[in-house]
């Protein structure tokens, strides 16, 4: 998400009377590659870029794709094969191993529902999981509809561009199917008379939100790292306590009254670390009343069961359930000493349990860093 808002930043800063500019999206990855499927790089007709579609080595040739897609005001899909041994292959001798296609398109800045145009749609929506469709491939007449359109999917309702209501079912049945997966991924539709139209349909989810509950002066060097990371970050704490600095790199302050009425959702984390023993006791019972799916506790773990017996005592039983949602200690096992480090314990933690993984170093795992089509 940081690297879209980037995009969006520089698209805002166009003078677009005299700048023409594309986007590269990566559609397609089989096998390794540096980066997945929704990676982005906006490039201008003078060859600036922002964003990215690989570690570096591919994005030469992208500017003179993208800057050819802008000259032609037409899309382009290009593959690039990091696992051949052919000479005349961008990206040979890399030893990725991995196929990507990106998709080049010009952007009409006249048209509202133009990539970037739609890609600020969703960020200015509420926090939740858009689908976008852009079109990648396709042989026939579609009455307008061409190679490198985007459109946001809200239901078959937003496919009426499809005029042919059997392509529409056929369209809305492959989307759907997509979207149980929870993943991004291409698809390909045969249609009558030799037709086809192959899709990008991309899960796009909020960034990850960030509750840091307390005002201590570790609650800092957390903020810079998350900030550089491109998480959305809250702090519910008394204003009064709060050192400028921190209050200058977070999206939001919320007094400790105000926390019931916070959008706290299936992708954001709750961090009790206070340092006071009271107020994290207070806490944990309103985090676990969310729908926050992690909840992490700092300090030690006697420190933890001796919350959640004394809760007991009270009758605040903590169910099976929720005691899976509570990382505590939390965070990964590097050895942190220094807040520094405790804070990039903690933020790998968190996305360590939100994509389901256990922190364990890549070395020892058994199967590919990412899902292989």
């Amino acid at each position: 998400m940081k690297e879209i808002k980037a995009i969006i930043a520089a698209y805002d800063k166009i003078d677009q009377t005299q700048t023409r500019a594309a986007l590269a999206i990566v559609v397609r990855v089989e096998g390794s590659s540096y980066r997945r499927t929704g990676a982005r790089m906006l490039v201008l007709d003078d060859g600036t870029w922002v964003g990215g579609i690989s570690g570096g080595c591919l994005e030469g040739d992208a500017l003179k794709r993208a800057r050819l897609a802008i000259n032609k005001s037409e899309a382009s899909l290009i593959t690039y094969d990091t696992s051949e041994d052919d000479p005349h292959q961008i990206g040979v001798g890399l030893g990725c191993n991995g196929i990507i296609d990106v998709l080049f398109c010009p952007i009409n800045f006249n048209d509202p529902n133009n990539p970037v145009e739609i890609l600020k749609k969703c960020l200015k929506a509420n926090r939740e999981t858009h689908t976008l469709i852009t079109i990648t491939d396709l042989k026939g007449e579609y009455h307008g509809i061409k190679k490198g359109n985007c459109f946001q999917y809200n239901g078959e309702e937003s496919l009426k561009e499809f005029e042919n209501l059997k392509t529409q079912q056929s369209v809305n049945q492959v989307i759907k199917s997509q979207i149980t997966t929870h993943k991004s991924g291409i698809s390909s539709i045969e249609l009558d008379n030799e037709n086809s139209i192959s899709l990008f349909i991309e899960l796009l989810a909020p960034e990850i939100h960030v509750v840091l509950m307390g005002n201590q002066y570790d609650v800092f060097p957390m903020c810079r790292l998350l900030k550089e990371i491109g998480w959305r970050i809250s702090i519910v704490a008394n204003p009064l306590k709060l050192n400028s600095k921190i209050v200058a790199l977070v999206d939001e302050v919320k007094s400790p009254t105000e926390f019931q009425n916070m959008l706290i959702d299936e992708h954001t984390a709750i961090i009790l670390m206070s340092h006071d023993f009271k107020t994290d006791k207070i806490n944990l019972p309103k985090a676990l009343n969310t729908a926050s799916p992690y909840i992490g506790m700092l300090g030690p773990k006697v420190r933890a069961q001796k919350i959640w017996d004394e809760l007991a005592e009270e009758g605040f039983s903590i169910h099976e359930a929720d005691m899976k949602r509570i990382y505590a200690p939390l965070g990964l096992d590097i050895g942190a000493i220094t807040p520094e480090e405790i804070a990039l314990s903690m933020a790998a933690g968190i996305r360590a349990a939100f994509t389901g993984r256990d922190g364990t170093f890549l070395k020892y795992r058994k199967t590919p860093i990412h899902p292989r089509n």
